[in-house]
């Protein structure tokens, strides 16, 4: 493993609670029976793209109490928990003012964009559904950054997913063939 790859699990390690921890956490007792089950805390080729996107979901939507709401979260949709908590870290405030200034971009074009078109605009069904008022309760920004926000937690969660899922097939790919590789070298020459 590489110095970097190293320092990178080491860094997690330290900063993504263990499932002890949480198992003497006071606020996750209520849940424990749920939050606890081994299913959401093995990494398998299923929970952990799912962890990855969600993460990265409630990472950026969320900017308060996000590790509280991806665990919960990560036990409706069965997905990894250390994964989404490591994921959540993208929302972090060395990272926030770029993601408000880019939601801040995202959000004021698509909107302006949305409003040449002919048909009802999202702007207006927003307003309709109280959508928009939602979005800026849960991000604390007003409507446009919240859009914005939401779009970018929604293509980041995506291509997250994706990633993580080629990235997972490669990984166990590699694996095999490294053992496949070591069998034949076993094998006696006959």
């Amino acid at each position: 493993m590489s110095t970097f790859a190293s320092r990178t699990v080491n860094w997690f390690k330290g900063h993504v609670p263990t499932r002890e921890e949480l198992e003497r956490n006071r606020w996750i007792k209520p849940f424990a029976k749920h939050v606890l089950r081994s299913d959401l805390w093995r990494f398998n080729r299923r929970s952990v793209p799912r962890g990855m996107a969600l993460g990265l979901f409630v990472g950026i939507m969320i900017p308060l109490a996000h590790f509280i709401t991806a665990t919960l979260l990560a036990v409706f949709v069965r997905a990894n928990i250390p994964v989404a908590l490591a994921a959540t870290f993208i929302g972090f405030p060395a990272f926030l003012p770029v993601i408000v200034y880019a939601a801040d971009r995202v959000g004021n074009f698509l909107l302006r964009v949305d409003a040449m078109t002919v048909v009802a605009p999202v702007s207006q069904t927003m307003q309709a559904t109280e959508t928009d008022h939602l979005l800026a309760i849960l991000t604390q920004k007003g409507p446009t950054v919240a859009f914005g926000m939401f779009v970018i937690a929604t293509v980041f969660a995506a291509v997250g997913y994706l990633f993580t899922s080629f990235g997972w097939r490669w990984w166990i790919g590699r694996k095999r063939a490294q053992r496949l590789a070591e069998a034949r070298m076993r094998e006696p020459a006959g």
